[in-house]
């Protein structure tokens, strides 16, 4: 008799305004851990520590929806996040380091709480340096000015 091991659940937040490579590197990163689920941010939410996001929510999931290795979308508002943790109940959390410190910290640790009401982990990998949306929104208007 074979017995079937349930794949692990792995939730990835992310705001995911502009993908870039740094974006991919969290996904693989997820996809050895699991089946992916990405907690993409609603446009309050990335508003509430960022700003307007350049996408609106409907076109960031489209693109999130054809990459390779995400399984499943799941909209995250301030409202919703910690509800949708405690539905799936994932695994893992997988989230680059860059939120340890910074506005989105309280969001960290809040999710630390939550995950090890059942014994999830997070999963830090190191920040992907010199690529992040803000620095290409900021090249951007830099290039537009020469």
């Amino acid at each position: 008799m074979t017995v079937k091991m349930k794949k692990k659940i792995v939730y990835v937040p992310m705001a995911a305004d502009i993908l870039h490579h740094g974006h991919i590197n969290i996904i693989n990163k997820a996809r050895t851990l699991g089946t992916v689920v990405i907690g993409l941010y609603d446009d309050a939410l990335i508003a509430s520590y960022k700003r307007i996001p350049v996408m609106n929510l409907e076109k960031r999931k489209v693109v999130m929806e054809s990459i390779k290795g995400v399984d499943r979308i799941e909209v995250q508002s301030i409202e919703t996040f910690e509800s949708i943790l405690r539905k799936i109940k994932p695994d893992y959390v997988v989230h680059g380091d860059d939120w340890k410190a910074g506005a989105q910290n309280k969001m960290r640790q809040n999710i630390v709480k939550i995950i090890g009401e059942w014994g999830g982990k997070l999963v830090e990998p190191k920040y992907t340096k010199e690529i992040s949306t803000t620095a290409l929104i900021e090249h951007i208007r830099k290039s537009g000015k020469e």
